[in-house]
């Protein structure tokens, strides 16, 4: 569990209409919370009126509750149901109770139909609220909704607890990470900006600490045989940098992502490039992206909410050669040429989530900055290797130039195919990724970064971006589904 994510403690609260038995919600939310096991508080108040909304979120705070699902166990009183939403401060499900346990006279609850108006009632208020695509169960499937909530609400309270903080400008000719901030005040997330002298100052402040030898032999540790041992110092330096400023500039907020600038000045400067160093970070829960990309740490922040894992954070980069498809996709996968596409970055991704992880140089950069020198200097300092194979999800929220927020994701897998090529990279396979690239990404206008997380995360994700009031949410649309502005006189192949 990281550090730098929220846990969650959910807790359960009744509702009952008074023209209903109170025993029937109080005896369906003991099911449930039998059903789901430790860890879910059970909130003794039933609510029938609003004084009661009020005594039973005074007990869910005094328990440490900062998840609230509110279940129908009958029709439900709508004014206090809803009230619940205006006055808790925290991520809120409403669920409700299917029948069954008992007689169809006395017994039934109709919360099916009260359900309906705690919805109509949540819209009059204003209120958002997470309600499951079918809210309706058993105890035991309410259970599992309920499991199926905490990732959202970890990374909704994550998102009300961070600061990202940001080391630029960006590069002139790199405005594609670039992105009005103000949808991220709206959300509750706060941005420091600072200037890239700031971290270089910092920097400097940290040569000779001794800590360095420590975080140095921790790296060694990690990498195993490393060609480049020369530039660990530097590197050690550098994490340690960054975690004081972490610490010294957290203020009252709990979490932290880093978005920072990393070329071309960077190299010259500090003496070498910070991919390791970030994907260190990233491996601990603490996002650093690249290039700046704000709205890309606030991406990785919230799949590492969701997942409780490493994320990382790649360029939607290249097309896979016919030859590599033909050799290593072909009759193995069930997947199409123009579905497929390489994943890349220079050298950020944890060394949990590469195959053969080894400390390397950035190429690119050496042929601009020291094209001359048989061995890099200040362009080491990358984590290279071929992503594990595995499904995945890659996605992104992202601050349109109208100052709205727009997304996307779509679940696919790095596939178990050699990459023939150079820093941290996979072969992906997104089922109509084609389409998908050119309806959602390009017409979207979204920057070449994706974050990406292992596991089927579209789901959770999904319905995260609708909790935070994201309006345009893109994903792979199967092939008999046109998405808007698709040609429907193009021919597929």
């Amino acid at each position: 569990m990281f550090e730098n994510i929220p846990k969650v403690q959910p807790g359960i609260v009744a509702v009952s209409r008074g023209c209903f038995p109170a025993s029937l919600s109080e005896r369906r939310r003991r099911a449930i919370v039998g059903a789901y096991g430790e860890g879910l508080y059970e909130c003794p108040v039933i609510v029938e009126k609003e004084l009661d909304g009020r005594r039973a979120l005074e007990d869910v705070r005094a328990h440490g509750v900062n998840a609230l699902i509110v279940f129908l166990g009958n029709f439900g009183p709508e004014t206090p149901e809803t009230l619940l939403a205006d006055w808790f401060d925290g991520p809120i499900m409403y669920i409700a109770a299917a029948e069954g346990d008992g007689d169809l006279f006395d017994g039934r609850g109709d919360a099916y139909c009260g359900m309906l108006n705690c919805s109509y009632n949540l819209g009059l208020r204003g209120r958002r609220a997470y309600i499951p695509e079918y809210p309706i169960g058993t105890a035991a499937e309410l259970a599992e909704k309920i499991r199926g909530f905490l990732p959202i609400a970890a990374a909704v309270l994550g998102l009300r607890g961070l600061k990202i903080i940001a080391f630029g400008p960006r590069p002139d000719d790199f405005l594609a990470c670039n992105g009005p901030v103000k949808p991220l005040y709206d959300l509750g997330v706060a941005i420091e900006e600072n200037s890239e002298l700031d971290l270089l100052a910092a920097y400097k402040k940290h040569a000779g600490d001794n800590r360095i030898e420590g975080v140095a032999a921790d790296m060694a540790a990690e990498l195993g045989q490393n060609r480049y041992t020369g530039v660990m110092p530097r590197l050690a330096q550098y994490e340690l940098t960054l975690l004081d400023w972490m610490e010294e500039h957290r203020g009252s907020r709990q979490f932290t992502a880093f978005a920072n600038k990393c070329w071309p000045a960077f190299q010259t400067e500090f003496g070498f490039v910070p991919c390791y160093v970030n994907s260190r970070l990233t491996g601990r829960g603490i996002p650093v992206s690249c290039e700046v990309d704000i709205y890309g740490a606030l991406s990785e922040y919230i799949g590492a909410c969701v997942t409780g894992s490493p994320v990382t954070l790649l360029d939607i980069n290249n097309s896979v050669p016919r030859s590599i498809y033909e050799k290593g996709i072909a009759g193995r996968y069930d997947a199409r040429l123009e579905e497929t596409f390489m994943g890349f970055h220079c050298g950020n991704t944890c060394s949990a989530l590469l195959k053969d992880p080894k400390m390397s140089y950035q190429r690119i950069m050496k042929r601009d900055l020291e094209p001359d020198l048989a061995e890099p200097d200040i362009t080491r300092g990358t984590i290279e290797g071929d992503l594990r194979a595995g499904d995945v999800t890659i996605y992104r929220l992202q601050g349109t130039a109208d100052t709205k927020l727009r997304a996307y994701a779509a679940e696919g897998a790095v596939l178990d195919v050699p990459t023939e090529s150079f820093g941290s990279i996979g072969v992906f396979a997104v089922p109509e990724m084609d389409r998908f690239y050119r309806h959602v990404l390009i017409a979207g206008r979204f920057p070449h970064h994706a974050a990406v997380a292992y596991g089927r995360c579209g789901e959770a994700l999904f319905e995260i971006f609708k909790y935070l009031g994201v309006e345009d949410v893109g994903y792979n649309q199967p092939r008999a589904v046109p998405y808007r502005g698709e040609n429907p006189f193009a021919r597929r192949g």
